[in-house]
């Protein structure tokens, strides 16, 4: 399996992180009952890292399908090689990053990690002109 593969496998799984790490502070926050129930009304507004999780989760899974499509295409057209290697794992390395980093709260450094992650993609992206 290529190193794009293998990246794109391994940021599957860190979108089933951010998900789970989003849900955990939102149920710590509204509670079990809220989490299980059928929630019909409205749910209580998150506060602090609650809050900063599921934006984060929200913007991993704004680029995931770009890095996605990306990778595949990169792939089917032959077209994989050190830069392309390079690009996926920057991606998904400062994608990593990025969810402690929202979550603490460090604004700035947050927008760079999130600079560092497209400059992977585009990695991927140029590869294909």
């Amino acid at each position: 399996m290529t190193i794009e593969l293998q990246m794109l496998a391994w940021s599957i799984v860190l979108g089933l992180v951010h998900i789970g790490v989003a849900g955990g502070f939102a149920t710590a926050q509204r509670g079990l009952r809220w989490n299980a129930g059928n929630r019909d009304g409205d749910a209580p507004p998150l506060r602090g890292a609650a809050v900063r999780t599921a934006a984060a989760s929200r913007n991993f899974l704004e680029t995931f399908p770009f890095f996605a499509a990306a990778v595949l295409a990169v792939i089917a057209s032959g077209r994989a090689d050190a830069d392309t290697a390079l690009g996926a794992q920057v991606y998904l390395w400062a994608r990593v990053v990025y969810l402690p980093v929202y979550a603490i709260g460090i604004p700035y450094l947050r927008t760079a990690v999130w600079i560092v992650s497209l400059w992977g993609l585009l990695q991927l992206v140029q590869a294909l002109f």
